[in-house]
């Protein structure tokens, strides 16, 4: 019986917190990866600790993406999982957003998967792979101040979905991950502002935030190897903020029953 199939990913964005989780748990299976990102000192502090490599880049420069691409395919070998952590926040109403603040965030958002798609399918034509991208909740739920954002994820989605049919004969799975707020640094002004905090809780059912692992874990799901029959889809890790409707509690001290009228 042959051995099983490691991982080995090209991560964009890896400097996060998402992106630590990812690589620890890449590591843990036995796999290898090589890091991309704004911050190199964030990289090198990840990347020294497994022996990786990594480069600070502007991967929405697809040019500049593309050589990092390949310096990463010198180091692995080959590559047969693209994982796209790159995101941004913006919340603002679309009449106070200027067009810089919509161009860096459909850039950082969007511009960036697609530009990882672009570099790595071709890398993947004689053995397939999979390529994991970030969406959103918001880009199926109609969320306050979430229009930039919202836009952006949504390319995200219909990206997933064209690709993912231009590329299945060749065996290369595109999928995406669609969270809810979770707890990073990126988004450390909402859930550590009680009133901003309580807000955005109250919209998850499952009543928390979610944790890098709860992400990095699906993400390795798709990665890897073994789920070879999964391409095409938006997995909604979420606390059910996607698909779920919030209903608040009955005042303090009303009788409830759970009897049918």
């Amino acid at each position: 019986m042959g051995s099983k199939e490691t991982i080995k990913a090209v991560i964009v964005g890896a400097g996060g917190g998402i992106g630590s989780s990812v690589c620890e748990m890449i590591a843990d299976a036995g796999g290898e990866a090589f890091l991309i990102g704004r911050d190199g000192t964030k990289l090198h502090a990840i990347a020294s600790r497994f022996g990786w490599g990594f480069a600070a880049a502007d991967a929405a420069d697809w040019e500049e993406l593309d050589r990092m691409v390949s310096s990463a395919e010198g180091l692995l070998g080959s590559i047969n999982a693209a994982i796209n952590l790159a995101g941004s926040v913006l919340l603002k109403p679309m009449h106070l957003t200027t067009q810089s603040e919509w161009e860096k965030t459909v850039r950082t958002n969007l511009t960036t998967a697609a530009g990882l798609v672009r570099c790595c399918v071709p890398r993947m034509f004689t053995h397939g792979g999979s390529i994991v991208l970030m969406s959103s909740a918001a880009a199926t739920v109609g969320l306050q101040n979430h229009e930039a954002i919202a836009a952006s994820k949504a390319g995200i989605d219909g990206l997933v979905r064209s690709a993912a049919t231009t590329y299945a004969s060749k065996r290369i799975r595109i999928n995406s991950i669609a969270p809810g707020l979770v707890r990073t640094p990126l988004t450390e002004r909402i859930w550590s502002t009680p009133r901003s905090a309580e807000a955005s809780l109250s919209m998850h059912p499952i009543g928390r935030f979610g944790e890098p692992e709860d992400i990095a874990r699906a993400i390795l799901w798709f990665a890897s190897p073994e789920q070879s029959w999964v391409t095409g889809q938006s997995l909604g890790v979420d606390g059910g903020l996607g698909s779920l409707k919030t209903i608040a509690a009955p005042p303090s001290g009303t009788a409830t029953s759970t009897k049918p009228a």
